[in-house]
């Protein structure tokens, strides 16, 4: 083995290898994790990197573990975040511009040969546009790309969120509350501001209807989501004053062993091949921009 292949092989943080150990990483056929974040308000306790600080601390875990078969990229720091916009300090990003611009950074990945890639999510309202992404990267490159909260790894052990959550559901795992405030903890606790916890609810869960609640872990099926500050007053929708250090260590170890899980069947998963049924084969090509890829495989 040479010696760039050997660093390729020990080193998980994209941006730490040169372009011969990015040659190498792709031969390796390593997953690229790209941790996808916000800066936005977290109530008076928690800082604005929230959103950038789990996911970015779960992809490292796993690739401190697993690093010869991935790659972290740096975390996509701006989201959307308009509908919280009236809390100081919230950097909103225009929903096109942000799915444009994740986009771009999995066609480039495609492009120099990576075929796995893991849109790692720190951000709620980032999930539609991130599902959109990878969606569309699944067409419009010859890689596989899917979208993944942190936080739905934790339901992969069905025993593990009944063995550590205390707060109410739904709403007591929402937003700066339990969960975030717990991981927070155990990741960089001396940025929390201790003395400011104080539990929040969400007012339109507070109505007890079938309809329109909230949670991390679930929503109600026919749910208004509008500006955060017409149901909360400070930002905090949860209870945070169950949080603890050891319950985010909890979460953190979770979290990270089940991402290793993945990455390992991932990698080496086949890709699904397309079919076409037409009869009659198209006298075009779809016009989305998409690749076929029947063209990449010989055999067909």
């Amino acid at each position: 083995m040479n010696s760039s292949q050997g660093r390729a092989r020990t080193e998980y943080r994209y941006e730490k290898l040169t372009w011969p150990e990015i040659n190498d990483a792709v031969e390796l056929g390593k997953v690229c994790i790209v941790p996808c974040g916000a800066v936005e308000q977290h109530g008076p306790h928690l800082p604005l990197d929230v959103d950038l600080v789990c996911p970015t601390g779960i992809a490292r875990g796993a690739g401190e573990l697993i690093p010869d078969k991935l790659l972290v990229l740096p975390v996509v720091a701006y989201g959307y975040t308009g509908h919280v916009m009236d809390f100081p300090g919230t950097i909103n990003g225009h929903y096109e511009h942000f799915i444009n611009y994740v986009l771009d950074i999995t066609k480039s990945l495609a492009y120099h040969g990576f075929k796995k890639v893991i849109l790692l999510n720190g951000h709620g309202s980032n999930m539609p546009n991130l599902d959109l992404v990878a969606r569309r990267a699944n067409l419009e490159t010859d890689a596989e790309c899917l979208c993944c909260a942190w936080w739905n790894l934790l339901t992969v052990d069905k025993e593990f969120l009944p063995s550590w959550r205390e707060s109410k559901f739904p709403g007591g795992c929402s937003h700066a509350g339990e969960l975030e405030t717990s991981l927070y903890m155990y990741l960089d606790g001396e940025q929390v501001r201790s003395d400011q916890i104080k539990s929040g609810v969400i007012s339109f869960n507070e109505e007890e209807s079938p309809f329109q609640w909230v949670d991390l872990f679930a929503a109600g099926p026919a749910t208004v989501v509008s500006w955060t500050s017409s149901y909360s007053q400070t930002g905090v929708l949860g209870d945070a004053e169950k949080a603890t250090p050891e319950k985010g260590q909890r979460a953190y170890e979770e979290a990270v062993r089940q991402l290793v899980r993945f990455v390992t069947w991932f990698k080496d998963r086949p890709a699904d091949q397309r079919r076409d049924l037409h009869r009659t084969p198209p006298t075009m090509p779809i016009p989305w921009g998409q690749v076929d890829r029947r063209a990449q495989d010989p055999s067909e």
